[in-house]
């Protein structure tokens, strides 16, 4: 079997096993791509047609009775990660995309139907069509450590194809299901053997050190009849019916019809318990052959790519520039200081001291820390000695002559450049000329703060976004004199930290902040001009974003967005609107939005804002500045105007490499949907970048279907 260029093939390798207290011979596949550990097994045409090919054979041994059972297993590691996503988008025909679906239903069913029991032993990470493996088996074990289990597909443009909308609700019901099939998957939170075995995806938890070993003795005891797995009956139809109508409701609460592949998902499964299993694997196979040739499913395997590729920062320097770090310094102790203090003890493991003005703040400080350490502990998330370890490593001083030991010290104060300039200023002449000044700053010139220093050139920009635990973009920010090394610390810092990080020129905002302040700012102007704030507040849905825009506003902080709005005005100009209703809104500290209606949901803007930016008109009548009222649309088509015009700004500053540094930035920064592919691929899509800029920002046919 040849391999194409677009599929590295996963073999299947047949070994026979006698299994322990002559229970027979089993017949252990395994599957490997041949790469070493670091790459994990997919399934493309040419591997599900190898698979295939050794199945039936298996089949056919099975039937002359030269074994007793059938087991499936993985290289190191994995299992297998799911369909091949590159070769996935290659195929540009509907009967194409038919097929591959077929194909894996033709080659799964042969485990359903082996004539001898079937048994998956998930060694490691299984995802997608590597779970869907294990799930058409007879019955399955998994391994202590194996990375994750889940069927991410409908987060991928997808449905779970080769068997899982039908199989994982009558394994688990019907409520579990929609948690395996849709919650899980928008969370991008697969699950751990543990959470796998409790729920009832896999039979047994083993432990790793003899994994296969104690596998194959439970399915000695199988075969042998002394252990038997009950199945649960299926849930009722009225409850089926309920928690499937329930989940409709709540998509289209928070996805607004913005993209199919849930609802695609959920079709499938409120018809999973009264079809045939051949009736229901025919549904995957049309759902998802019409999601292969979707713009959604082609954006969100360049998404994909790009966070799977992001740990590979472009433009950062050789890793060997980067000098020790053994110990950091925060300045300050606010909420922001004391996050990315936590973070540093947690991930470097070296200590970490953060400094304030005053006792009390430092208390805060270093009690936030403590706090967060023992709700860790309490959660079973972190054990008590790691935590011993960090509550030791962390300490609070008002002493700044504290940072002269630091090979790294990062300022997390206040947003006022004098405030920052002043700072490092005094840290010069405290630290040794080999140590290296980092900035938290979300928007100021870095270039700026370091121009009065004897030595900028060890000043880079450090941009962590809030919750710092949570959130997984870092900008590392070059400024004008940044050396080589400074930029080669913050690298390897970010990377022991687990974030993605993204190399951003010194320009207002950088990325994230330059685009989502524009947002924000385009609907409060619309609002201003007339629009109702619950038009304005939902009419980006579209685009995906975690939250409508008031909620995420008030998870900003409206005095930093418009700080922040403000300040790019300043330097950037009326591109970025002025808004007096905002200015009122904070100085007032009006509320912004009221609580959710129920659990899950998004918290509605509160309509007595309003009355803060000037009455609602209705859409076509001319607004308070002179310029017509915009209904949703309008005002959609506003942002993504005026989005289109700063990213065409902002590559031609060089502010990053190119448009797939800004999706990779919007998506893990701002919450972009992942489903658009970014910010460039959506412009495109929607021709909002040709008829703006005259031309495409990404080459014809990335994260779309080729024409």
């Amino acid at each position: 079997m040849s391999e194409t260029r677009a599929e590295r093939v996963t073999r299947s390798l047949v070994r026979d096993v006698e299994l322990p207290g002559g229970a027979g011979t089993l017949a252990l596949l395994t599957l490997d791509n041949g790469l070493d550990h670091t790459k994990p097994s997919t399934l493309g045409p040419l591997g599900i047609a190898e698979l295939t090919e050794r199945l039936a054979e298996l089949r056919a041994r099975a039937a002359r009775g030269e074994i007793a059972a059938i087991g499936i297993t993985g290289k190191p590691y994995f299992l297998a990660a799911g369909a091949d996503l590159t070769a996935v988008s290659t195929i540009t025909t509907h009967e194409a995309a038919l097929g591959l679906g077929r194909a894996g239903h033709a080659a799964y069913e042969l485990l359903h139907d082996a004539g001898v029991p079937t048994f998956a032993f998930v060694n490691g990470l299984a995802l997608g069509g590597g779970l869907e493996i294990a799930l058409n088996c007879d019955y399955r074990t998994v391994a202590s450590d194996a990375a994750a289990l889940g069927l991410p597909e409908t987060g991928l443009g997808l449905v779970p194809g080769w068997g899982g909308a039908y199989l994982v609700p009558r394994l688990v019901g019907i409520e579990k299901a929609v948690d395996v099939i849709l919650t899980r998957p928008a969370q991008n939170k697969p699950y751990k053997p543990a959470e796998a075995a409790t729920l009832g995806l896999v039979d047994v938890l083993l432990d790793s050190a003899d994994f296969l070993e104690q596998s194959l003795a439970w399915a000695a005891r199988v075969v042998r009849g002394e252990v038997v797995v009950e199945r649960r009956p299926l849930d009722p139809q009225p409850v089926w019916d309920a928690v499937v109508g329930a989940a409709r409701q709540r998509l289209d609460a928070v996805v607004h019809r913005s993209r199919p592949a849930p609802y695609r998902a959920l079709d499938l499964l409120a018809g999973a318990r009264t079809a045939t299993r051949a009736e229901a694997f025919a549904a995957e196979d049309a759902a998802l052959a019409d999601l292969i040739m979707s713009d959604e499913m082609r954006a969100s395997v360049y998404a994909f790519g790009l966070v799977s590729g992001g740990k590979r920062p472009v433009g950062a320097p050789a890793r060997e520039l980067a000098r020790p770090v053994t110990r950091v310094g925060i300045v300050g102790a606010g909420l922001m200081a004391a996050q990315i203090a936590l973070l540093v003890a947690q991930r470097l493991g070296v200590p970490v001291v953060m400094r304030d003005l005053d006792e009390e703040r430092v208390a805060k400080g270093v009690g936030y820390v403590r706090t967060s350490v023992e709700k860790l502990v309490g959660r079973g998330r972190m054990t008590a000695d790691a935590a011993a370890r960090i509550l030791a490593s962390v300490e609070g001083t008002t002493d700044i002559q504290a940072f002269a030991a630091c090979d790294v010290v990062v300022e997390a104060v206040t947003e006022v450049l004098s405030l920052k300039k002043r700072v490092f200023a005094e840290l010069e002449g405290i630290v040794s000329p080999e140590t290296i000044l980092a900035t938290n700053t979300s928007a100021l010139s870095v270039t700026e703060m370091a121009a009065d220093l004897q030595h900028p050139e060890r000043v880079v920009g450090i941009h962590f976004f809030n919750p710092v635990a949570q959130m997984p973009l870092v900008e590392v920010v070059q400024a004008e004199h940044t050396s080589q090394e400074a930029l080669a610390t913050a690298f390897a810092i970010t990377s022991k930290l687990r974030k993605t990080a993204v190399l951003v020129r010194d320009r207002p905002g950088f990325v994230v902040n330059r685009l989502l302040v524009l947002v924000m700012g385009k609907v409060v102007e619309a609002i201003e001009n007339g629009t109702a704030v619950q038009v304005a507040d939902q009419a980006l849905a579209p685009l995906g974003f975690p939250m409508p825009t008031f909620e995420l506003f008030d998870l900003v902080g409206p005095a930093v967005g418009l700080h922040v709005l403000t300040s790019l005005r300043a330097d950037l100009g009326d591109r970025f609107p002025a808004s007096p209703g905002l200015e009122k809104l904070v100085a007032d500290g009006t509320r912004v939005v009221l609580d959710a209606p129920a659990p899950g949901l998004h918290r509605p803007v509160d309509p007595a804002i309003q009355g803060v930016f000037g009455p609602a008109l209705e859409a076509g009548v001319t607004g308070q500045h002179g310029t017509p009222v915009l209904d949703g649309p309008g005002v959609l088509d506003s942002v993504l105007t005026a989005l289109t015009v700063e990213v065409g700004h902002m590559l031609e500053e060089g502010v990053v490499a190119g448009p797939p540094q800004i999706d990779l930035c919007m998506i893990l920064g701002a919450g972009w949907g992942f489903h658009t592919g970014g910010i460039t691929p959506y412009l495109d899509r929607t021709g909002c970048s040709e008829r703006v800029l005259g031309r495409r920002l990404l080459p014809d046919g990335v994260a779309n279907v080729p024409a």
